[in-house]
């Protein structure tokens, strides 16, 4: 049940960050949010990874 529950709350946060990189820096300049849009995302999947295989999940 934890292991769903912090996967969830990763998942919250992914969406917040880049909902909240999208309005606050790239509102109107539709390139840069989607390599800024993918920067983060790859952020998030290396460390999702790296946790993942330190704690065995």
């Amino acid at each position: 049940m934890t292991r769903n529950l912090s996967i969830v709350l990763y998942i919250l946060v992914w969406i917040a960050v880049v909902v909240s990189v999208d309005l606050l820096f790239f509102r109107n300049l539709f390139w840069e949010r989607l390599i800024a849009n993918i920067a983060i995302c790859l952020v998030f999947a290396v460390l999702y990874f790296s946790f993942r295989r330190k704690l065995k999940l």
